[in-house]
């Protein structure tokens, strides 16, 4: 039995599988522990079952996702409206050099993936997806990253292999991050000192929502996208995404430059969110595991190398480039978290080692500066870089 899903129907299974996951995830405490997303716990549940289906010859789903591009778009677009130069320069020295950190760890990732897939004689696109696609990029670099693979340069069971990559990153993520804080706090004799940095999270001001907020952020974002697909015919080599994130970038910093308009962060945090949530769920549930065969032996293989380099990267690299302080062992711990998975398991790996140790204002504020936007950015250039010689 074959079973044709409409663009409609296929939202609609994204959007109840999102909330299965959302129940289970509050159920299950090893899901909530690691931090994974509702709409990857509910979204593998749906391709497991769609699995399950096919391989006993029950019914064959295919979907309609014609809708996953746009909330992509909305999502990255977001993103690119929170690049702010003057947010970036709150955090002065620090944030620059935590960049550095993130960036040198995207390119060791890549070199690495495809080094080691040539050396085992995997297709060196599969040790790209395993580097700094999936690990510093997460779920939603990797969807893009595998739809582009798969319908660009062919490579079979792309979307599955990368959310599988994403996934262990996560995990593993978690598991290194704060054992490696605890660590260096301990072996260094390190203390927490708060007050120095205390002010540069204390002058936010809380925008609120209302309908007219919503809308507005919600036009200047397809305004954006509109923009950035005239863009997009002439920087043919990258992702549609990521020109959306130019424009997108330029519009905010433009604004704030000349002070003539800015942007509702809690709209854009709002709008982001949603659109991230249902697009994860859509690239979820159209995953194809029977293609994950072929290249599971390869794949253990790779990950298992990134998870070591992530390892000596955060311990010896990332803890001396931020200063060798308290601050500086809890920020390897956070890039263990989202240079491996997102921003919020940095945050939860943060979290987790400042509550036996101290507080650290200065970590919390410049990993997610870094880890939201600045990383999304470079991180989608080096990648074009790579596939464009390798595709």
């Amino acid at each position: 039995m074959v079973i044709d899903l409409s663009m409609i129907q296929t939202l609609a299974i994204a959007v109840v599988f999102y909330y299965i996951g959302s129940f289970l995830q509050k159920k299950v405490s090893v899901l909530e522990k690691f931090c994974i997303p509702a709409p990857v716990i509910g979204g593998l549940i749906f391709a497991i079952i769609n699995f399950l289906l096919r391989q006993y010859n029950i019914a064959t789903i295919n979907l309609d996702v014609t809708l996953q591009d746009p909330f992509m778009l909305v999502f990255f677009t977001t993103i690119g409206l929170g690049a702010s130069f003057k947010l970036i320069k709150q955090g002065g020295k620090q944030v620059v050099m935590f960049f550095i950190a993130a960036v040198s760890l995207v390119l060791l990732q890549d070199v690495m993936g495809v080094a080691v897939s040539k050396l085992i004689g995997a297709n060196p696109l599969l040790g790209l997806i395993t580097g700094s696609i999936t690990m510093t990029g997460g779920h939603a670099t990797g969807a893009t990253w595998g739809h582009t693979f798969e319908t660009q340069y062919g490579l079979a069971g792309a979307s599955a292999t990368a959310m599988a990559s994403a996934t262990f990153g996560l995990i593993c993520g978690s598991l290194i991050g704060g054992p490696i804080g605890k660590k260096l706090i301990q072996k260094n004799n390190l203390k927490s000192d708060s007050l120095e940095y205390a002010a540069a999270t204390t002058t936010t001001v809380k925008d609120e929502l209302s309908y007219k907020s919503l809308f507005n952020t919600l036009s200047v974002i397809f305004i954006c996208m509109g923009v950035g697909s005239i863009l997009g015919l002439f920087l043919t080599k990258l992702p549609a995404y990521i020109d959306s994130m130019i424009i997108a970038a330029i519009v905010l910093n433009f604004g704030e430059k000349t002070k003539k308009f800015k942007f509702n962060a809690a709209c854009l945090d709002v709008l982001g969110n949603i659109s991230l949530n249902i697009f994860l769920s859509m690239a979820l549930i159209n995953l194809q595991l029977w293609q994950l065969k072929e290249t599971a032996g390869p794949l253990l293989i790779l990950l298992g190398c990134q998870a070591v380099l992530m390892f000596i990267f955060a311990y010896f690299i990332t803890f001396r480039l931020m200063g060798k302080d308290y601050d500086a062992a809890v920020m390897s711990a956070g890039h263990c978290g989202f240079g491996m998975g997102a921003t919020p398991n940095g945050i939860a790996n943060m979290d987790v080692v400042t509550s036996k140790f101290g507080p650290s204002p200065k970590a919390f504020f410049i990993l997610p500066v870094v880890g939201a936007f600045l990383v999304d950015f470079t991180n989608s250039i080096v990648i074009a870089v790579f596939s464009s010689f390798l595709g």
